[in-house]
C-alpha cells in the first residue's frame, strides 16, 4: 500500500506541474498543446546536468542545478510557441503539435550527437546519469519521499496565490477572458501572454525531469514521456483550469497510473488475470471516459486559442 502511495504521489507530482503550466498558458489566452515536447526537452536538460555535474557536488547544488536547467530549457523551448502564436498569430494547435514532434526528435538527435562526440561507437539516444539518492530522496521507513513532491506542493501554492491574490495573476486571467477590455485599461496583452507561455514552459520542463527520475538511471529520449503531456491536458480540463481542482484530478489519474507499477502486490487485482498492458492503459482510458462525460460542462477561458489583434474591438 505504501508503494502504491509513493508511486501515486510521484506521478501526480508530474501531472500537477505540467497541468498547472498548461493552465497558466490557457488562462493568458494561449493553448499550449506542446507540453509533451516541452517535458522532453526539460528532461533532457536536467538529465545532462546530472551527467556532467562534478562528482562530489553537494545535494543542494545538485537539486538546484537540475531544477533550474530543466526550467530554463523548458522556457527557451516554449518561447517558440510564444513567437509563433503571439507575435505571428499562427494557429496554436498546429504550433503545439509541431513542438511535440520536434521535442522528441530534437532531444534524440542532440543526445546522439553528444554520445557520438564522446564515443564514436556510441550512437544511442540514451543519457546515462547517476541519480543521487541522497539528494532527491529521503527514506521514511519503507516510504521513499522525493523532494520533488515538496517542490510540487510549493508550485501549487505559488500558482494559486499568483492567479487569485496578485495583480499579475488577475491581469493574466483578464487577457484570457476579455483581452480587448484588458487592453483598454492599459494591460499589455502581448506581454501577459508571453509571461503565461514562458511560465508554462518552466513548469513543463520541471515536470519532464520529475518524470524521468522516478528511479531510473538512464533514459532513451526517443521514448518521449509516455504521453504524460497529453494526460496533463486532460487533468487540466477535468480540473476546470483551477489549481486546487487540478491537484485533486492529478491524484486520481496518478493513482490509476501507479496501479500499472504495483498491481502485482494486490491479490484481488492479480486474480482478475488481466494483461499488464491493460493496467498501463488505465490512465488514458480513464482520461477518455472522464472527458467524454465532463467536457460539456467545461468552461475554458473565453479567448483561449484566439490570436489577439490590437485593432479589433
Amino acid at each position: 500500500m505504501l508503494l502504491l502511495l509513493q508511486y501515486t504521489l510521484t506521478f501526480s507530482s508530474v501531472l500537477i506541474l505540467v497541468a498547472l503550466g498548461g493552465c497558466i498558458s490557457e488562462r493568458s489566452g494561449v493553448i499550449n498543446l506542446g507540453l509533451e515536447g516541452i517535458m522532453v526537452m526539460g528532461a533532457m536538460g536536467g538529465a545532462l546536468t546530472m551527467r556532467y555535474l562534478p562528482e562530489g557536488s553537494s545535494a543542494i547544488v545538485i537539486i538546484l542545478a537540475v531544477l533550474l536547467i530543466s526550467m530554463l530549457v523548458g522556457v527557451l523551448y516554449s518561447s517558440m510557441l510564444a513567437v509563433a502564436a503571439i507575435n505571428f498569430k499562427a494557429d496554436q494547435t498546429i504550433v503545439g503539435t509541431a513542438l511535440n514532434m520536434l521535442g522528441t526528435a530534437g532531444a534524440t538527435v542532440i543526445v546522439k550527437a553528444i554520445n557520438t562526440a564522446a564515443n564514436p561507437d556510441d550512437v544511442s539516444s540514451a543519457v546515462q546519469y547517476a541519480i543521487p539518492k541522497q539528494a532527491f530522496f529521503v527514506k521514511l521507513g519503507s516510504f521513499e519521499f522525493s523532494w520533488f513532491m515538496l517542490v510540487t506542493l510549493i508550485a501549487l501554492l505559488v500558482v494559486y496565490v499568483m492567479l487569485y491574490k496578485t495583480r499579475f495573476g488577475l491581469r493574466l486571467m483578464a487577457c484570457g477572458e476579455h483581452p480587448q477590455a484588458a487592453d483598454s485599461v492599459g494591460i499589455n496583452v502581448y506581454k501577459m501572454r508571453w509571461a503565461g507561455v514562458l511560465i508554462s514552459g518552466a513548469l513543463g520542463g520541471l515536470g519532464g525531469i520529475v518524470f524521468i527520475t522516478t528511479g531510473v538511471s538512464e533514459w532513451r529520449f526517443e521514448n518521449g514521456v509516455a504521453g504524460f503531456g497529453f494526460l496533463a491536458l486532460a487533468v487540466m480540463i477535468f480540473g476546470q483550469w483551477k489549481p486546487l481542482r487540478i491537484a485533486l484530478s492529478a491524484l486520481l489519474f496518478g493513482l490509476f497510473r501507479a496501479l500499472s507499477n504495483v498491481y502485482v502486490g494486490f491479490d484481488f487485482l492479480v486474480a482478475l488475470n488481466l494483461p499488464s498492458q491493460i493496467y498501463n492503459m488505465m490512465p488514458y482510458i480513464i482520461s477518455l471516459l472522464v472527458l467524454a462525460f465532463t467536457s460539456k460542462k467545461s468552461r475554458a477561458p473565453k479567448a483561449e486559442g484566439i490570436p489577439y489583434d490590437k485593432g479589433q474591438r
